[in-house]
């Protein structure tokens, strides 16, 4: 049976819940939507079930403990391409970059650990939305721009628990227009 990392909606709050550990989690500003209904720049998380990736962190913050994932460091020269009208859209790309895109390298710390989602990415339908991370959440904040977040004391606790089945799950349920 494969691993599930589980988002649910729970009485006006998002839960994330993996093993036995039931932790809050941020969803995107504008809520939960259907994938089909996603669209870049939307502010929304898509629902569905989505495989989880490679883990990127920055190890000049963050120890990983042990994973059977592909680990990669961010470096300042990492970005994540974001214009769909690109042939690398929805992919990491190496920076400088013309194109429209993120800079993995923050100065805050929401990208100091960061798995990209398999949504939108096999291959990339442009304008469907890119760059669904779950990451750390910013600080302050009670929310992504369409991203899953947890803080990350949860994030550095659950990275043990994953499997390379691991799955995330965003119940559809959630979804605030569908």
């Amino acid at each position: 049976m494969r691993s599930e990392i589980k988002i649910n909606l729970q009485n006006g709050e998002y839960i994330l819940a993996v093993a036995d550990h039931m932790v809050k989690a941020a969803v995107g500003r504008s809520g939960v939507t259907l994938a089909q209904d996603k669209r870049e720049g939307d502010g929304k998380t898509p629902a569905g079930t989505w495989a989880l990736r490679k883990i990127y962190y920055r190890p000049d913050r963050v120890t990983l403990p042990p994973t059977p994932f592909e680990t990669i460091p961010i470096t300042p020269r990492l970005g994540w391409c974001d214009d769909p009208d690109h042939p690398q859209y929805n992919q990491a790309v190496d920076l400088p970059f013309q194109a429209s895109h993120e800079t993995l390298w923050r100065h805050d710390h929401a990208y100091d650990v960061i798995i990209p989602l398999g949504y939108n990415d096999a291959p990339p339908m442009p304008g469907m939305g890119s760059a669904i991370f779950f990451h750390i959440l910013h600080e302050g904040r009670h929310y992504t721009e369409g991203c899953v977040a947890i803080s990350r004391d949860d994030m550095l606790a659950i990275l043990p628990l994953l499997a390379l089945d691991t799955v995330m799950i965003i119940d559809e349920a959630a979804a605030t227009d569908g």
